[in-house]
């Protein structure tokens, strides 16, 4: 029997008008490494969801586009100031501090936020030649457990650290997600947040391959076109890149995606709220569900489903939806739950 996916939202394929897209696109030949009508035509479109100011570049993945951005941020003695659960910390490998040079300074993520009284203890060293420098607080949207930054907490992680001469990035692999969840367009949570630079996902909504690199403040980008061929995110067929973003940000596909989503994760979560042996750990806002529950179930449930333990000294679990999540499989994820913990 063929597995249900609650593992990630990177298990689900590839949104059908997304694969379209990519066929359509594959009539003749294109000019190679971005300068084809196709590129230029999603990069305006990413101009109109995040401001006219916006500069976007296409890379292949999420850590690429992670490294590629704090890299064009960052000098080598200096630092990022992250949360100890971030992707950056737990999930890349050291890649961000392999190529860039830097270090990540780790704060206790709360609900997996970083907050300004966590960050201002990597301030006592400014100026000491002793010491790395802090440069970047980033941040992730909508966070590695599921919760979302308030636009008025991103706008006052903005404000201290520009007050104190850092920059903003966002890792933003789950971006729609978050939007969807604050009822609130791209540039609102991005540009008018004065976040500095974002990692736009789009592989966890829907696409094959494919994020963007997006610099809101144009100076940051001068040099990325260099940085991103030394760091082997330059896609010479980069048509096939743009044009599922074009697909993704067309009759706002991607916030579609993002909806239903979250609406599936709700879902989800109401119903295992009503088992009295299984306990939810985060606020449910994006699509990520955390929640305890017995040893022997889980063993039991991934006979068929797809997940991942959390936290293996808890009984944690992860469940995530995405795109093509149905409301049977979770009915049905349910009802198998349920046959478990009387059996």
């Amino acid at each position: 029997m063929k597995k249900i996916n609650f593992a990630s939202d990177n298990y689900a394929g590839i949104h059908p008008e997304v694969l379209q897209a990519i066929i359509a696109v594959n009539d003749g030949p294109a000019i190679a490494y971005g300068n084809d009508e196709y590129t230029h035509a999603a990069t305006e479109q990413l101009k109109k969801q995040f401001g006219n100011n916006a500069e976007a570049f296409f890379v292949f993945n999420g850590t690429g586009a992670n490294v590629t951005a704090i890299c064009a941020l960052t000098k080598p003695y200096e630092a990022v100031i992250c949360t100890d659960k971030a992707h950056i910390q737990v999930d890349e490998c050291g890649a961000p501090e392999k190529l860039s040079g830097c270090k990540l300074l780790l704060v206790p993520a709360v609900q997996g936020k970083i907050t300004v009284e966590n960050s201002v203890k990597h301030l006592q060293r400014v100026g000491d030649q002793h010491a790395v420098q802090p440069r970047v607080i980033s941040l992730s949207q909508s966070t590695e457990y599921g919760t979302v930054y308030t636009l008025e907490e991103l706008r006052e992680l903005a404000h201290f650290a520009h007050s104190h001469g850092l920059y903003v990035h966002m890792d933003g692999a789950r971006l729609a997600n978050a939007a969807a969840h604050l009822q609130t367009d791209l540039k609102t949570i991005t540009e008018a947040a004065n976040v500095d630079v974002l990692s736009f996902g789009g592989t966890k909504n829907g696409l094959m391959i494919g994020e963007a690199v997006v610099f809101f403040n144009s100076a940051l980008a001068q040099s990325f076109l260099f940085i991103r061929k030394q760091h082997m995110q330059l896609a010479s067929k980069m048509r096939f890149i743009a044009a599922q973003f074009q697909a993704l940000l067309a009759n706002n596909l991607w916030l579609n995606n993002a909806r239903h989503a979250n609406a599936m994760a709700q879902l989800l979560a109401q119903e295992l709220g009503k088992i009295k042996s299984i306990r939810i750990t985060h606020p449910v806002e994006a699509n990520a569900i955390f929640a305890i529950m017995p040893k022997t179930l889980i063993e039991k449930l991934q006979e068929r489903y797809y997940f991942y333990v959390w936290d293996e000294s808890l009984s944690e679990v992860r469940l995530m939806t995405s795109f093509n999540t149905s409301e049977e499989e979770i009915h049905c994820f349910v009802r198998d739950i349920k046959t478990a913990l009387t059996s």
